[in-house]
């Protein structure tokens, strides 16, 4: 398709306009286009993630402690980093401190600040069990057709509870 402005190169630019409800379509070359100011070139959007990962993988190949490995089972640090496995129980000792920065980059600290688990009070334990046992049997209660003591331990139920 030709240029609509200068009639001699190759249209390049496809330009739709609209003015008052009136469609019209021009074809432009390169030089026409910017004498309208209107550019052509487009530029390859940056992808920060990509410079970012390509950065880290840089300074990964270039870490000293690389070459470190474990007396023990012979895994490396390098290894390590591929698989995310180690070797033995020894490597924790090993690569102590190539542990302690992958933690604390990783969860924002290398002291765990978790919760503790305690356990429950045996009086609330023994009710809670006392409550089942009692509901069980009112079940069965119920489906035999004993109301009275099924009346009976509903009435211990909502003493309990």
């Amino acid at each position: 398709m030709v240029c609509d402005q200068c009639g001699e190169r190759d249209a390049v630019v496809h330009l739709t306009q609209i003015v008052e409800n009136a469609v019209t379509q021009v074809h432009l070359c390169e030089r026409c286009a910017a004498e309208r100011g209107i550019e052509t070139t487009v530029a390859e959007p940056k992808h920060p993630l990509g410079d970012f990962l390509q950065a880290v993988q840089q300074q990964a190949a270039q870490m000293p402690g690389d070459a470190a490995r474990c007396a023990y089972c012979g895994t490396s640090i390098r290894e390590f980093r591929a698989s995310g496995r180690l070797g033995c129980a020894r490597c924790y000792g090993a690569f102590e401190q190539s542990l302690r920065e992958l933690l604390r980059r990783v969860h924002g600290s290398t002291k765990h600040d978790g919760w503790r688990y305690e356990t429950r009070d045996p009086e609330i334990v023994t009710r809670t069990e006392t409550l089942r046992d009692l509901r069980d049997q009112l079940q069965r209660a119920v489906s035999d057709e004993a109301f009275e003591s099924a009346a009976t331990l509903r009435d211990q139920i909502r003493g309990l509870e």
